[in-house]
């Protein structure tokens, strides 16, 4: 992992949630220009920051950096709304899904 890839990753991720790198920055507590900052790679957030940043983004850090999920906050929704539904629901939403991937 570098630089680069922490920027990149959460430019999309803020892009995903469709909210401004200003809007973000102040949410996590930080002055108005704090995230297009390191989107832009002039600074590195600290440790406790980047904790806001997954809380943030309502991950853990294991999921922002794991390159195999494009929207990890999405998954981790639909999730979380699989495990409201019965058995039944459940077979049926995995065959839809065995059927998108062919």
């Amino acid at each position: 992992m570098n630089e680069k890839y922490l920027s990149e990753r959460i430019a999309k991720l803020r892009t995903m949630k469709k909210v401004s790198a200003r809007d973000m920055s102040l949410s996590i507590g930080q002055n108005e220009n704090y995230i297009n900052h390191i989107e832009n790679g002039k600074s590195m957030p600290s440790m406790q920051v980047f904790f806001y940043i997954c809380e943030y983004f309502n991950i853990s850090p294991k999921e922002f950096f794991d390159e195999e999920r494009s929207n990890p906050t999405l998954i981790k929704a639909v999730i979380n709304d699989l495990n409201t539904l019965d058995e039944k629901q459940i077979i049926n939403i995995h065959e839809l899904i065995k059927g998108l991937k062919k």
